[in-house]
């Protein structure tokens, strides 16, 4: 069985982080909605907020390079801490001097506690009192991960964020397994937060409990009365349609602080991003970007669209008008068609490059918003003129489904022919961040082909 083995405290017991005791500085909310304009402060940097972070699960952003995460904007990114005790393996980041030097990122990283494959890996692991056994899914070793294991990856690994370990059952697990759930996630928060942390190490709760809002308010008051460094809304993004999830976020934030960041785990679209923003989030990561950008589909303001459909095939304009990105600077939709139609690997990169430029520039948008006093109005047209999927539309009309729409549901009407909705979606890379196991979209939805 593999297990982290013991080392010796490099920060003390890991409540708290000295220097960046206050490491959330609120600027400003916005007066129409509880959208808030605020800096994390981490021990490489701040993190203007709110913000985006590009999901690098196996200490890479798919297809992209440290450089062109730079040249975009990035400031912080995403790794899963499962994921890389597996492989490379906790010895290897160890002895290149952790995840940052292993990976050439000199900005802050958040790691996922693996709190989320206990969802994801639902087949091949079992939940205990202390923590979750697993299946390795890629040899079949025995993996033993709990609060300690959990929080001394993260310390090896040297991340700026750590998260705790938690229990993310499904949307639609019973209710008894909901509350076992809550009560596990409670008290490993407890444990989590006594384990010893990197130096600068900040930890953040999760918050769980489903669409039941009183178990929403149980585990946000628990959780809080910890005194985490900041606070994550977890069991979101895991089949559940849209209004649940929206209902899920808005039964949690209320219970939040607001001298701390809010992170909305595993969301979302683009308008899914600027209405949990006009909820209070500040924190996002999703795999959409680049996982869908594999499948030849862009992201506009408009909605998405197949760069791969012969409609783009003697398109010389960029993907979108007005994008700054590298590839719509350089390159016409004609060009990246067929690049992708003959299954060049520079296809896939040229879209990956603007559909993550596009949500770091969606971000930079709405902060320059709520700066300007103006949020309110960019949050009314954004929504109005972006175009959701198809699987977007039959969750909002039928909160129950959790299936793919049928054929017979009518295509939506378009703003302009091109813009027509990721009616396809990619098939699912087993290195990603939410791989294995019955996967769903983050918009709230399981289509055959897997999203998150």
């Amino acid at each position: 069985m593999i297990a982290c083995q013991p080392m010796p405290p490099q920060n003390g017991c890991g409540n708290r982080t000295g220097s960046l005791a206050a490491m959330f500085h609120l600027i400003r909310t916005d007066s129409e909605s509880r959208a808030r304009l605020g800096r994390l402060m981490t021990s490489r940097g701040p993190v203007d907020t709110p913000a985006f972070m590009p999901v690098g699960t196996q200490a890479t952003v798919k297809a992209l390079d440290p450089r062109e995460l730079r040249e975009m904007g990035a400031k912080v990114i995403l790794g899963n801490s499962y994921h890389l005790a597996i492989r490379p393996g906790l010895d290897v980041i160890r002895a290149a001097g952790g995840l940052h030097a292993f990976m050439g990122w000199t900005d802050p990283i958040l790691t996922d506690s693996g709190g989320f494959q206990v969802f994801s890996l639902a087949k091949i692991r079992k939940v205990h009192m202390h923590g979750v056994e697993f299946r390795s899914h890629v040899d079949g070793a025995l993996l033993f991960l709990g609060p300690r294991e959990a929080m001394e990856i993260q310390r090896v690994l040297g991340s700026d964020i750590a998260m705790v370990f938690d229990e993310c059952p499904a949307h639609n697990a019973p209710p008894k397994e909901q509350r076992l759930a809550v009560e596990r996630t409670i008290r490993w928060a407890h444990e989590c937060r006594e384990q010893p942390r990197a130096p600068g190490q900040l930890v953040f709760g999760i918050v769980q409990g489903g669409a039941d809002a009183q178990l929403r308010e149980q585990c946000a008051r628990a959780v809080v009365a910890l005194d985490f460094d900041g606070y994550a809304i977890g069991g979101v993004s895991v089949g559940e349609p849209e209004p649940l999830m929206f209902a899920a976020i808005e039964a949690t934030v209320p219970f939040l602080p607001e001298n701390k960041v809010r992170y909305a785990m595993g969301l979302g679209t683009p308008a899914q991003i600027v209405e949990l923003v006009a909820r209070g989030v500040d924190l996002f990561d999703c795999v959409l970007p680049t996982r869908v950008a594999r499948n030849g589909t862009a992201f506009t303001s408009k909605g998405t669209f197949a760069i791969k459909g012969g409609a783009c095939k003697t398109q010389f304009g960029p993907i979108e008008d007005g994008c700054t990105c590298f590839a719509c600077r350089h390159f016409s939709r004609a060009y990246i068609r067929h690049l992708l139609n003959v299954n060049e690997i520079l296809g896939l990169r040229l879209v990956s490059i603007h559909n993550t430029h596009f949500y770091l520039q969606l971000m930079r948008d709405i902060r320059a918003h709520l700066a300007a006093g103006t949020f309110s109005s960019f949050r009314r047209d954004f929504v109005a003129n972006y175009v959701p999927t198809r699987l977007v539309l039959e969750s909002r009309a039928d909160p129950r489904s959790t299936r793919k729409p049928s054929p017979n549901i009518p295509k939506p009407l378009r703003q302009v022919d091109l813009h027509r909705g990721c009616e396809k979606w990619p098939e699912p890379d087993p290195t990603d961040q939410a791989d294995q196991a019955d996967q769903t979209d983050h918009a709230g939805t399981a289509p055959e082909d897997r999203i998150t």
